[in-house]
């Protein structure tokens, strides 16, 4: 994914300002993957990092707090310009704003960012991110649902809490809301079953979501609940 010299290093004269920028860029990357500097978890810093995907290395920042253990880490990739004028334009060009906070293995990750690893990215090449880049969204959101009690697929959607940025913030609430249907789900809501299931956020469908921080969602349920019984 490295950018060739567009002439070769035997030609006369000497070397143009554009190529020399090629060559610091390509002795910049040697140096980044001759000395990258490791990442661990639980460090809390808030340092880009160099994350692998597919054949290529992209720029991802952090968000401090929300890592799980030596496995997980939410990130967000973005074009590696940045903060420089320009990266924003180029990154929605490219697909890097493209995706929201995303769990990362981190065994996916190359190092802390360096300059140099700006040669292996993508948008070195010109080439848009992949839409499938391996990664699960890291917003998450509550579901909860009336299915009619006739085993049919018949049904819709009565809250909506989202979005989680930590999964625990999700759980907590879920706990909450499974205590509070426990041995009432068929009885509700006559003739249907109410139900909650814990998935990704769809961003696209961002305001039908209730904000769940500050919010009781337990007596949010009891009071859609009681406008489906009428």
């Amino acid at each position: 994914m490295i950018r060739r010299l567009r002439r070769c290093g035997l030609a006369p004269g000497a070397i143009s300002p554009e190529d020399q920028a090629v060559v610091d860029a390509f002795r910049a990357m040697l140096t980044a993957l001759g000395n990258p500097e490791p990442w661990t978890p639980g460090t809390g810093s808030a340092r880009d990092i160099a994350v692998r995907i597919g054949p290529c290395v992209e720029r991802a920042q952090t968000r401090p707090g929300d890592d799980h253990g030596p496995d997980l880490i939410a990130v967000t990739l973005v074009h590696p310009d940045t903060p420089h004028a320009g990266a924003s334009l180029h990154g929605r060009q490219l697909g890097y704003t493209g995706h929201d906070w995303l769990r990362c293995p981190t065994t996916s990750i190359v190092a802390y960012w360096q300059p140099g690893y700006t040669q292996l990215t993508h948008a070195a090449s010109g080439l848009h991110l992949p839409d499938d880049i391996g990664m699960e969204p890291a917003h998450y959101a509550l579901y909860i649902e009336a299915r009619k009690r006739d085993d049919s697929n018949d049904g819709h959607t009565l809250l909506r809490f989202g979005p989680y940025t930590q999964t625990r913030h999700a759980q907590q609430d879920g706990d909450r809301i499974t205590a509070a249907l426990d041995g009432r789900e068929t009885t509700l809501a006559p003739g249907y079953r109410i139900t909650m299931r814990f998935g990704p956020l769809c961003v696209s469908d961002h305001q039908l979501f209730t904000a769940p921080y500050g919010a009781d969602v337990v007596a949010l349920l009891n009071t859609v609940v009681a406008d489906v019984r009428g």
